[in-house]
């Protein structure tokens, strides 16, 4: 019997690297790919249509959750498009805060990429060494809003509160001994903006760890080099943003090009690849990181020479501080009316976007005047990217398609919405 040699093949939902929720359904000739349709909306939620019943302020909560990697990132696309629909501008200790923390998203991001990616494609190491160096971010993430993922920390008019003057210390117990305790809390007996920057003089060296494992790594480079090639041209047409755009050689940074916050005043570099494929984009990232910690360093100088007020005291938009709540009528009334009903925007539309660790993540909204959006569409750019895995995939074989899908960077809580 002659073999069969044409396969429709279901990759996921289940498979490791489809991360639970991208069907792809590949057809094969042999091993190698002649066509690869993703079939998504496994993790949609219905976050555009939730939003039009909410207030608001309530659905700040739902943008951590749609890149669950990236969480103040997405915060911040949808809380410029509401400060800018209200005419208001932040304090500039606030917009220094906001900074800062979308470049330790960035690297969060980043590391969550490498780890997953490099894991992928058969290189286990990297993803417990990059876990190392989240775990302290994530202690950021803690200090500052009291959770460790989705933060909802930046509001309309500014951040929910100032930077802590502590951090929180390990305590002793029948796991860990006194002794080991003390070396973990070394670098936490200052104040958060201590902490991040020891964190920050501290990570160019895991930066170096990370490429002495790959960089020139034999295995790695026959995985990625020459995989999943975009020409400059392709890439804009395909709706590409971020390091995928980046990678193919354009130089496009909405930070740069178009600066929102204080990001004209900081002093940072645009990483840009040569050929396009695969390894191109895995340098454009690491060096990405090694710009955002630069970035970080610059903020915390900042914020430690210029204290200030982190919120506007417009209390129509933002909430009176608890003392005064309960001490004078007007405020309680301030307080009671800000969370029942929220505030209502002007009407008319607008659209914000910021440079999110993925692409541009961008906030269409259509207000008609009242406390809760008309319409809400959130521009995903993972979504453009994963639309263009049949075009990347084409002529590659079974294996590569799981290096394109790493390098593509994708989280399907975006994806999906």
């Amino acid at each position: 019997m002659a073999e069969i040699k044409n396969y429709t093949l279901n990759f996921g939902p289940q498979h490791p690297s489809a991360h639970g929720v991208l069907r792809l359904v590949l057809e094969m000739d042999g091993e190698t790919i002649e066509r690869a349709d993703p079939h998504i909306g496994l993790l949609h939620r219905g976050t555009e249509k939730l939003a039009e019943s909410k207030p608001y302020n309530q659905s700040i909560p739902y943008m951590d959750r749609l890149d669950y990697v990236s969480m103040m990132c997405n915060e911040h696309g949808y809380v410029l498009a509401l400060e800018k629909m209200l005419g208001v501008q932040p304090p500039e200790r606030a917009q220094y805060i906001r900074v800062m923390f979308d470049e330790i998203t960035r690297i969060l991001n980043h590391l969550m990429w490498l780890g997953a990616h490099a894991l992928d494609i058969g290189a286990m190491t990297v993803f417990l060494y990059a876990f190392r160096e989240r775990e302290d971010m994530m202690d950021m993430y803690e200090a500052v809003s009291g959770a460790r993922m989705h933060a909802a920390y930046y509001r309309p008019g500014g951040v929910y509160r100032d930077l802590p003057d502590s951090m929180p210390l390990y305590e002793a117990s029948q796991w860990h001994s006194q002794k080991e305790v003390d070396v973990k809390n070394q670098n936490r007996h200052g104040s958060l903006l201590d902490f991040i920057g020891d964190f920050a003089n501290r990570f160019p060296g895991c930066v170096d760890e990370y490429e002495t494992l790959l960089t020139d790594n034999r295995i790695w480079k026959q995985r990625t080099v020459g995989i999943g090639v975009v020409s400059p041209e392709r890439a804009l047409q395909l709706g590409f943003t971020g390091p995928m755009l980046r990678g193919s050689g354009v130089e496009w940074d909405i930070r740069k090009k178009q600066p929102y916050e204080v990001y004209d005043k900081l002093d940072f570099e645009i990483p840009v690849g040569a050929t396009g494929d695969s390894y191109d984009r895995y340098l454009v990232r690491v060096e990405e990181m090694r710009q955002s910690n630069k970035i970080i360093k610059q903020c915390v100088e900042w914020l430690r020479a210029n204290p200030g007020p982190v919120m506007l005291e417009d209390h129509k938009l933002t909430p009176p501080n608890r003392e005064h709540m309960k001490d004078d009528m007007e405020s309680l009334i301030h307080h009671f009316k800000l969370f029942t009903e929220g505030y209502s925007l002007p009407k008319g539309e607008v659209y914000t976007a910021v440079e999110h660790p993925k692409g541009e993540f961008g906030i269409y909204l259509v207000s008609d005047g009242s406390n809760k959006p008309y319409r809400l569409k959130i521009r995903a750019p993972g979504f453009a990217h994963i639309s263009s895995l049949d075009e990347m995939t084409r002529g590659h074989m079974l294996a590569d398609v799981v290096a394109i899908i790493g390098t593509q960077d994708i989280v399907f809580g975006e994806v999906d919405r």
